[in-house]
Protein backbone atom coordinates (compact mmCIF):
# COMPACT_ATOMS: atom_id res chain seq x y z
CA UNK A 1 0.00 0.00 0.00
CA UNK A 2 1.71 2.84 -1.38
CA UNK A 3 0.96 6.30 0.68
CA UNK A 4 2.34 9.71 -0.62
CA UNK A 5 3.92 11.44 1.85
CA UNK A 6 2.82 15.34 1.15
CA UNK A 7 5.71 17.77 2.66
CA UNK A 8 4.16 20.06 4.86
CA UNK A 9 5.51 24.34 3.85
CA UNK A 10 6.32 25.86 6.96
CA UNK A 11 3.89 29.01 7.71
CA UNK A 12 5.66 32.27 7.24
CA UNK A 13 5.72 34.82 9.57
CA UNK A 14 4.39 38.27 8.51
CA UNK A 15 7.57 40.74 8.26
CA UNK A 16 7.12 43.48 10.67
CA UNK A 17 6.10 46.76 8.84
CA UNK A 18 8.93 48.79 10.54
CA UNK A 19 11.88 46.34 8.64
CA UNK A 20 9.96 46.21 5.95
CA UNK A 21 9.92 50.30 5.62
CA UNK A 22 14.06 50.39 6.41
CA UNK A 23 14.75 47.60 3.93
CA UNK A 24 13.71 49.35 1.17
CA UNK A 25 15.20 52.59 2.74
CA UNK A 26 18.71 50.55 2.24
CA UNK A 27 17.91 49.49 -0.86
CA UNK A 28 17.37 52.97 -2.15
CA UNK A 29 20.03 54.26 -0.26
CA UNK A 30 22.47 51.65 -2.34
CA UNK A 31 20.86 52.90 -5.43
CA UNK A 32 21.88 56.88 -4.93
CA UNK A 33 25.38 55.77 -3.54
CA UNK A 34 27.48 58.39 -4.88
CA UNK A 35 30.80 57.70 -7.16
CA UNK A 36 33.86 57.12 -4.96
CA UNK A 37 35.36 60.21 -6.07
CA UNK A 38 32.79 62.51 -5.85
CA UNK A 39 32.91 64.92 -3.04
CA UNK A 40 30.63 63.93 0.77
CA UNK A 41 28.34 67.26 1.76
CA UNK A 42 31.24 67.80 4.98
CA UNK A 43 33.94 68.47 2.25
CA UNK A 44 31.75 70.77 0.07
CA UNK A 45 30.87 72.35 3.63
CA UNK A 46 34.61 72.40 4.97
CA UNK A 47 35.11 74.30 0.74
CA UNK A 48 32.25 76.56 1.39
CA UNK A 49 33.67 77.95 4.87
CA UNK A 50 36.80 78.41 3.79
CA UNK A 51 35.62 80.70 0.89
CA UNK A 52 33.80 82.65 3.11
CA UNK A 53 36.43 83.14 5.63
CA UNK A 54 39.13 83.83 2.43
CA UNK A 55 36.45 85.99 0.42
CA UNK A 56 35.56 88.07 4.27
CA UNK A 57 39.61 88.27 4.37
CA UNK A 58 40.54 89.64 0.80
CA UNK A 59 36.97 92.24 1.30
CA UNK A 60 38.85 93.33 4.84
CA UNK A 61 41.81 93.65 3.18
CA UNK A 62 40.53 96.02 0.07
CA UNK A 63 38.78 98.37 3.13
CA UNK A 64 41.85 98.78 4.50
CA UNK A 65 44.04 99.37 0.63
CA UNK A 66 40.70 101.54 0.69
CA UNK A 67 40.59 103.85 3.97
CA UNK A 68 44.28 104.08 4.67
CA UNK A 69 42.91 105.41 8.33
CA UNK A 70 42.32 102.08 9.27
CA UNK A 71 44.89 100.58 11.51
CA UNK A 72 47.42 97.40 10.04
CA UNK A 73 47.96 96.31 13.60
CA UNK A 74 46.09 96.29 17.24
CA UNK A 75 49.36 97.04 19.39
CA UNK A 76 47.54 100.21 21.76
CA UNK A 77 50.79 100.99 23.18
CA UNK A 78 52.34 104.74 23.75
CA UNK A 79 54.35 105.56 21.31
CA UNK A 80 57.34 108.46 20.95
CA UNK A 81 54.75 109.85 18.46
CA UNK A 82 51.12 111.00 19.86
CA UNK A 83 48.29 112.70 17.07
CA UNK A 84 45.92 114.38 18.83
CA UNK A 85 42.63 115.97 18.44
CA UNK A 86 39.76 118.01 19.97
CA UNK A 87 36.11 118.46 19.47
CA UNK A 88 34.67 121.98 21.21
CA UNK A 89 31.55 123.07 22.50
CA UNK A 90 30.18 126.60 22.95
CA UNK A 91 29.47 127.89 26.35
CA UNK A 92 28.84 131.17 28.01
CA UNK A 93 26.74 132.88 25.02
CA UNK A 94 27.48 129.88 22.71
CA UNK A 95 30.32 131.63 20.54
CA UNK A 96 32.67 130.55 23.28
CA UNK A 97 35.04 127.01 23.04
CA UNK A 98 35.10 124.88 25.19
CA UNK A 99 36.61 121.07 25.63
CA UNK A 100 33.61 118.54 24.80
CA UNK A 101 36.15 115.56 23.36
CA UNK A 102 39.87 115.08 23.30
CA UNK A 103 41.25 112.21 21.25
CA UNK A 104 44.73 110.39 20.81
CA UNK A 105 46.56 107.62 18.87
CA UNK A 106 50.05 106.12 18.33
CA UNK A 107 52.27 106.16 15.33
CA UNK A 108 49.99 103.04 13.93
CA UNK A 109 46.41 105.16 14.36
CA UNK A 110 45.51 102.59 17.32
CA UNK A 111 43.32 104.75 19.98
CA UNK A 112 45.37 105.62 23.64
CA UNK A 113 42.76 107.50 25.10
CA UNK A 114 39.45 108.81 23.73
CA UNK A 115 37.28 110.67 26.34
CA UNK A 116 33.96 112.95 26.29
CA UNK A 117 34.86 115.95 28.35
CA UNK A 118 32.05 117.71 30.90
CA UNK A 119 33.17 121.66 30.62
CA UNK A 120 33.47 123.77 33.67
CA UNK A 121 30.61 126.21 32.96
CA UNK A 122 27.43 125.01 31.58
CA UNK A 123 26.92 124.01 28.00
CA UNK A 124 24.70 126.22 25.64
CA UNK A 125 25.66 124.84 22.38
CA UNK A 126 26.38 120.77 21.40
CA UNK A 127 28.07 122.10 18.14
CA UNK A 128 26.41 118.64 17.01
CA UNK A 129 26.57 118.91 13.51
CA UNK A 130 30.22 119.52 14.03
CA UNK A 131 31.51 118.24 17.02
CA UNK A 132 29.21 114.87 16.90
CA UNK A 133 28.66 116.03 20.43
CA UNK A 134 25.17 115.21 21.72
CA UNK A 135 24.01 116.03 25.51
CA UNK A 136 23.94 112.16 26.57
CA UNK A 137 27.76 111.96 26.34
CA UNK A 138 28.33 114.40 28.63
CA UNK A 139 26.04 113.23 31.46
CA UNK A 140 28.58 110.69 32.50
CA UNK A 141 31.54 112.50 30.60
CA UNK A 142 34.62 113.24 32.98
CA UNK A 143 35.86 116.79 34.74
CA UNK A 144 38.07 118.53 32.82
CA UNK A 145 40.75 118.59 35.37
CA UNK A 146 40.87 115.30 34.94
CA UNK A 147 41.44 114.80 31.57
CA UNK A 148 43.62 117.65 31.34
CA UNK A 149 46.20 115.82 34.04
CA UNK A 150 45.77 112.41 31.81
CA UNK A 151 46.06 114.41 28.37
CA UNK A 152 49.59 116.08 29.94
CA UNK A 153 50.66 113.17 31.50
CA UNK A 154 50.48 111.38 27.73
CA UNK A 155 52.24 113.63 25.53
CA UNK A 156 55.09 114.95 27.70
CA UNK A 157 58.40 114.05 26.71
CA UNK A 158 56.61 112.99 23.49
CA UNK A 159 56.20 114.71 20.23
CA UNK A 160 52.35 115.70 19.66
CA UNK A 161 51.25 115.64 15.74
CA UNK A 162 48.20 117.33 14.64
CA UNK A 163 46.25 119.85 12.69
CA UNK A 164 46.06 123.60 14.04
CA UNK A 165 47.24 121.93 17.59
CA UNK A 166 47.25 125.38 19.31
CA UNK A 167 43.64 125.55 19.26
CA UNK A 168 43.93 122.00 21.03
CA UNK A 169 46.18 123.24 23.47
CA UNK A 170 44.60 126.36 24.18
CA UNK A 171 41.35 124.20 24.78
CA UNK A 172 43.10 122.00 27.21
CA UNK A 173 44.46 125.12 28.78
CA UNK A 174 48.33 123.31 28.18
CA UNK A 175 52.02 123.92 26.34
CA UNK A 176 54.34 121.80 25.04
CA UNK A 177 57.60 122.52 23.59
CA UNK A 178 57.52 124.09 20.43
CA UNK A 179 60.70 121.89 19.14
CA UNK A 180 58.09 118.69 19.76
CA UNK A 181 54.83 119.60 18.03
CA UNK A 182 54.48 118.21 14.63
CA UNK A 183 51.73 120.64 13.11
CA UNK A 184 50.09 119.67 9.82
CA UNK A 185 48.38 123.47 9.20
CA UNK A 186 52.11 124.49 9.05
CA UNK A 187 54.12 122.41 7.57
CA UNK A 188 55.71 124.10 4.42
CA UNK A 189 55.16 121.30 1.72
CA UNK A 190 51.46 121.43 2.89
CA UNK A 191 51.26 125.49 2.08
CA UNK A 192 49.08 126.96 -0.72
CA UNK A 193 51.56 130.09 -1.55
CA UNK A 194 51.57 130.61 2.23
CA UNK A 195 48.24 130.21 3.41
CA UNK A 196 47.05 127.01 5.29
CA UNK A 197 44.94 124.39 4.09
CA UNK A 198 42.06 122.78 6.07
CA UNK A 199 42.61 119.13 7.41
CA UNK A 200 40.17 117.33 5.29
CA UNK A 201 41.57 118.92 2.14
CA UNK A 202 45.45 117.51 2.96
CA UNK A 203 43.68 113.80 3.68
CA UNK A 204 41.91 114.35 0.30
CA UNK A 205 44.68 115.75 -1.40
CA UNK A 206 47.88 113.36 0.11
CA UNK A 207 46.11 110.91 1.26
CA UNK A 208 42.99 110.24 -0.60
CA UNK A 209 40.54 109.73 1.93
CA UNK A 210 37.68 112.38 2.67
CA UNK A 211 37.09 112.90 6.33
CA UNK A 212 34.55 115.73 8.00
CA UNK A 213 32.24 115.27 5.24
CA UNK A 214 29.74 115.03 8.70
CA UNK A 215 30.00 115.32 12.04
CA UNK A 216 33.74 115.52 12.97
CA UNK A 217 35.53 112.59 14.78
CA UNK A 218 38.37 113.41 16.42
CA UNK A 219 40.06 109.96 15.82
CA UNK A 220 39.76 109.87 12.06
CA UNK A 221 41.13 113.30 12.54
CA UNK A 222 44.03 112.38 14.62
CA UNK A 223 44.84 109.37 12.22
CA UNK A 224 44.96 111.90 9.16
CA UNK A 225 47.27 114.17 10.66
CA UNK A 226 49.34 111.24 12.02
CA UNK A 227 49.28 109.59 8.37
CA UNK A 228 50.87 112.78 6.76
CA UNK A 229 53.24 113.03 9.48
CA UNK A 230 54.73 109.59 8.54
CA UNK A 231 54.73 110.06 4.85
CA UNK A 232 56.85 112.86 5.81
CA UNK A 233 58.50 111.72 8.60
CA UNK A 234 62.32 111.80 7.15
CA UNK A 235 62.05 115.44 5.62
CA UNK A 236 59.83 116.43 8.22
CA UNK A 237 62.34 116.09 10.78
CA UNK A 238 65.28 117.09 8.37
CA UNK A 239 63.69 120.54 8.07
CA UNK A 240 63.02 120.63 12.09
CA UNK A 241 66.62 120.02 12.37
CA UNK A 242 67.56 122.59 10.46
CA UNK A 243 65.73 125.29 11.69
CA UNK A 244 66.91 124.45 15.36
CA UNK A 245 70.29 124.69 14.04
CA UNK A 246 69.66 127.98 12.41
CA UNK A 247 68.09 129.76 15.62
CA UNK A 248 71.40 128.78 17.50
CA UNK A 249 73.19 130.08 15.20
CA UNK A 250 71.39 133.30 15.11
CA UNK A 251 71.61 133.19 18.85
CA UNK A 252 75.23 133.04 19.13
CA UNK A 253 75.40 135.96 16.16
CA UNK A 254 73.62 138.09 18.48
CA UNK A 255 75.99 137.45 21.46
CA UNK A 256 78.71 138.43 19.45
CA UNK A 257 77.38 141.41 18.40
CA UNK A 258 75.80 142.76 21.42
CA UNK A 259 77.76 146.01 22.63
CA UNK A 260 80.24 145.84 25.86
CA UNK A 261 78.59 147.70 28.45
CA UNK A 262 79.57 151.19 29.42
CA UNK A 263 81.66 151.92 32.37
CA UNK A 264 78.92 153.28 34.73
CA UNK A 265 78.84 157.15 36.09
CA UNK A 266 79.21 156.52 39.36
CA UNK A 267 82.98 154.99 38.77
CA UNK A 268 83.44 158.21 36.46
CA UNK A 269 82.73 160.63 39.32
CA UNK A 270 84.80 159.08 41.89
CA UNK A 271 87.56 159.08 39.35
CA UNK A 272 87.31 162.60 38.86
CA UNK A 273 86.49 163.72 42.39
CA UNK A 274 89.26 161.89 43.46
Amino acid sequence: MGSEVKKKNPKQLPLNPNWAQLQQKLKSNDSIKPPRNSKTPQAETQKSVLGKRKEREETESEDTKSNPLIPTNDDFSLTDVLAMDCEMVGVGQGNKSALGRVSLVNKWGNVVYDEFVRPVERVVDFRTSISGIRPRDLRKAKDFRAVQMKVAELIKGRVLVGHALHNDLKALLLTHPKKDLRDTSEYQPFLKEGRRKALRHLASEFLGVHIQTGEHCPIDDSRAAMLLYQKNRKEWEKSVKDQIRLKQKQKKRKQRKKPKQGVPLDAILHETSS
